[in-house]
């Protein structure tokens, strides 16, 4: 049997927000291989083996899998959302680095629905215009670097997307990125704080910086800061697709 490595976003909850695509690589998968909680979403089945694993092993995880691929196994490695973006695609391309045999893989990256994109188009279209997505956890970068790409984002005017604003081990981080985007964007800017977008623990507000608290976000928490065109038009939130 030739194996076969598929790099797969499970979307941000909903089944519903599942592609076609990655549903067709799960029902052909041997093995699928991913974060914990990412795992239990996909069904067993006979035929199909579960590799649940922490979240910080990341390189280790992708290594395994590209072994199982190597090993004639079809492997599916599953992230939320998409697996581009914070997740276990650039993993598997870093753990190819130096092994020509496992470049020669049959290797594939299935997209999918971001927490980020679900989040904007359940208030409207506050990233309608240009934005950035940033990462607030400084486990694999310096906190500096977070602050310099806060500030000069909320500098040129982009919209900006936050993921894994606050965990437990770090709650000063989320209280010092609200500083510092009211230093740079004023009180008025508006702020949507999405937790477990497309899932029954769903909550979503749109607020002011100026009224936002750093308890507001958790690990599960999108938070989307518009630009300084992003405006309220009856229940919804968008940013006009004019610069200016």
């Amino acid at each position: 049997m030739t194996g076969s490595l598929i790099i797969a976003g499970l979307g941000p909850g909903d089944d519903r927000l599942v592609t076609p695509e990655v549903v067709s690589a799960l029902a052909e998968a041997t093995d699928v291989v991913g974060y914990i909680p990412y795992v239990a979403r996909v069904a067993p089945r006979a035929g199909l083996t579960l590799h649940p694993s922490d979240n910080r092993v990341e390189l280790d995880r992708a290594r395994a899998a590209l072994a199982m691929a190597a090993d004639g196994r079809r492997v599916v490695v599953v992230s939320s959302g998409d697996p581009g973006v914070f997740a276990m695609a650039s993993a598997v391309f870093e753990a190819l680095e130096g092994r020509e045999d496992w470049q020669a893989l049959d290797i594939r990256v299935l997209p999918g629905i971001t927490a980020m994109l679900a989040a904007a188009a359940a208030v409207g279209a506050p990233l309608g215009h240009d934005f950035c997505c940033i990462n607030l956890s400084d486990n694999l970068k310096p906190w500096e670097m977070i602050e310099t790409r806060l500030r000069l984002a909320a500098r040129a005017d982009l919209a900006m997307a936050f993921y894994n604003p606050r965990s437990a081990s770090r709650p000063e981080g989320f209280a010092r990125t609200l500083e510092v985007l009211r230093e740079e964007c004023g009180s008025d800017r508006l702020v949507t704080f999405a937790r477990a977008v497309s899932t029954p623990d769903e909550r979503i507000a749109t607020i002011t910086l100026g009224e936002a608290t750093p308890e507001m976000a958790d690990m599960r928490t999108v938070v989307i800061v518009g630009n300084s065109a992003t405006r309220r038009v009856g229940r919804w939130v968008y940013s006009p697709r004019r610069a200016g």
